[in-house]
Protein backbone atom coordinates (compact mmCIF):
# COMPACT_ATOMS: atom_id res chain seq x y z
CA UNK A 1 0.00 0.00 0.00
CA UNK A 2 1.00 3.59 -0.39
CA UNK A 3 2.53 5.35 2.50
CA UNK A 4 1.49 8.84 3.62
CA UNK A 5 4.63 10.32 1.98
CA UNK A 6 3.44 9.38 -1.51
CA UNK A 7 -0.01 11.01 -1.30
CA UNK A 8 -1.07 13.93 -3.43
CA UNK A 9 -0.56 17.40 -1.98
CA UNK A 10 -3.64 19.05 -0.58
CA UNK A 11 -5.50 21.20 -3.07
CA UNK A 12 -6.60 24.69 -2.27
CA UNK A 13 -10.28 23.91 -2.85
CA UNK A 14 -11.56 27.42 -2.26
CA UNK A 15 -9.11 28.96 -4.78
CA UNK A 16 -9.74 26.21 -7.32
CA UNK A 17 -13.52 26.59 -7.17
CA UNK A 18 -13.46 30.41 -7.11
CA UNK A 19 -10.59 31.53 -9.34
CA UNK A 20 -11.84 35.14 -9.35
CA UNK A 21 -11.28 35.36 -5.60
CA UNK A 22 -7.64 34.32 -5.85
CA UNK A 23 -5.66 37.55 -5.88
CA UNK A 24 -2.33 35.91 -5.15
CA UNK A 25 -0.98 34.76 -8.50
CA UNK A 26 2.48 34.73 -9.98
CA UNK A 27 3.38 36.40 -13.25
CA UNK A 28 6.00 34.87 -15.48
CA UNK A 29 8.45 37.77 -16.07
CA UNK A 30 9.60 36.48 -19.45
CA UNK A 31 6.06 36.11 -20.79
CA UNK A 32 5.16 39.49 -19.38
CA UNK A 33 8.10 41.15 -21.15
CA UNK A 34 7.26 39.41 -24.43
CA UNK A 35 3.64 40.45 -24.17
CA UNK A 36 4.57 44.04 -23.37
CA UNK A 37 7.07 44.25 -26.22
CA UNK A 38 4.52 42.79 -28.64
CA UNK A 39 1.92 45.35 -27.55
CA UNK A 40 4.40 48.19 -28.04
CA UNK A 41 5.34 46.82 -31.46
CA UNK A 42 1.68 46.57 -32.50
CA UNK A 43 1.02 50.13 -31.34
CA UNK A 44 4.05 51.39 -33.27
CA UNK A 45 2.98 49.56 -36.42
CA UNK A 46 -0.56 50.91 -36.09
CA UNK A 47 0.79 54.46 -35.76
CA UNK A 48 2.98 54.00 -38.85
CA UNK A 49 0.06 52.64 -40.86
CA UNK A 50 -2.10 55.57 -39.75
CA UNK A 51 0.58 58.08 -40.81
CA UNK A 52 1.01 56.35 -44.17
CA UNK A 53 -2.75 56.37 -44.71
CA UNK A 54 -2.97 60.08 -43.86
CA UNK A 55 -0.13 60.80 -46.28
CA UNK A 56 -1.83 58.74 -48.97
CA UNK A 57 -5.11 60.57 -48.37
CA UNK A 58 -3.34 63.92 -48.73
CA UNK A 59 -1.73 62.81 -51.99
CA UNK A 60 -5.08 61.56 -53.30
CA UNK A 61 -6.68 64.92 -52.46
CA UNK A 62 -3.89 66.78 -54.24
CA UNK A 63 -4.14 64.54 -57.31
CA UNK A 64 -7.91 64.94 -57.40
CA UNK A 65 -7.61 68.74 -57.15
CA UNK A 66 -5.06 68.91 -59.96
CA UNK A 67 -7.14 66.61 -62.18
CA UNK A 68 -10.34 68.60 -61.63
CA UNK A 69 -8.49 71.85 -62.32
CA UNK A 70 -7.10 70.42 -65.56
CA UNK A 71 -10.57 69.33 -66.66
CA UNK A 72 -12.03 72.77 -65.87
CA UNK A 73 -9.26 74.49 -67.84
CA UNK A 74 -9.76 72.10 -70.78
CA UNK A 75 -13.51 72.68 -70.81
CA UNK A 76 -13.04 76.46 -70.59
CA UNK A 77 -10.49 76.35 -73.43
CA UNK A 78 -12.84 74.27 -75.55
CA UNK A 79 -15.69 76.69 -74.85
CA UNK A 80 -13.55 79.67 -75.90
CA UNK A 81 -12.40 77.86 -79.05
CA UNK A 82 -15.97 76.99 -80.01
CA UNK A 83 -17.23 80.54 -79.44
CA UNK A 84 -14.32 81.90 -81.49
CA UNK A 85 -15.11 79.54 -84.38
CA UNK A 86 -18.82 80.46 -84.22
CA UNK A 87 -17.98 84.19 -84.32
CA UNK A 88 -15.77 83.72 -87.38
CA UNK A 89 -18.61 82.19 -89.39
Amino acid sequence: MASSDESFPEAAVREELNPGDNKDFKVDPVSSEISTSMEIKEQTEAAEIKKAKEKKDAMQTLKRTILISAVVVAVAGAAFAITKKLREK
